[in-house]
């Protein structure tokens, strides 16, 4: 694989953790919104709320090895490290607020609210970081230099 694929990979390897991290920290733990699983009560869903955690920390280890390794040989893509980022972020948000909350059913953002204005939101959000990864796609982009 290129360093550009590998610079792009390994974005999208941290946006994908940075976006599970966020939605298992700020909205299972922090506000109690919802858990990953919340069909079977709330031992189901604490234990499935870890199972998500533990792979949203494995997708940041796994693309922070690859950026290392990339920085190490001076061949990182900046540009194309953001837009990974952002395109993992972007598509874990649109997957998670189309696919799992509204195909699968597996929870929704909140519960007993008028759901619209935070599928909205969760949903924009998401395609908003598509939009910009997709645009730092294009055009040039350069290598780290050598020190």
């Amino acid at each position: 694989m290129s360093p550009t694929g590998r610079s792009v990979l390994a974005g999208v390897l941290i946006g994908v953790g940075v976006a599970a991290f966020l939605d298992e920290t700020v909205f299972h733990q922090l506000l109690h919104w919802h858990h990953f699983y919340d069909g079977a009560g709330l031992e189901a869903g604490l234990v499935s709320d870890g199972v998500f955690h533990a792979g949203g920390w494995i997708a940041i280890v796994v693309g922070l090895f690859l950026f290392a390794d990339l920085q190490r040989r001076h061949l990182t893509v900046p540009k194309r490290v953001w837009a990974g980022g952002l395109l993992g972020w972007g598509v874990f948000q649109v997957y998670d607020g189309l696919f799992q909350h509204k195909v699968l059913g597996l929870h929704q953002i909140r519960y007993e609210v008028d759901l619209l204005p935070y599928d909205l939101a969760w949903n924009l959000s998401g395609a908003l970081g598509i939009v910009v990864g997709a645009v730092l796609l294009t055009g040039r982009a350069r290598q780290v230099e050598a020190a």
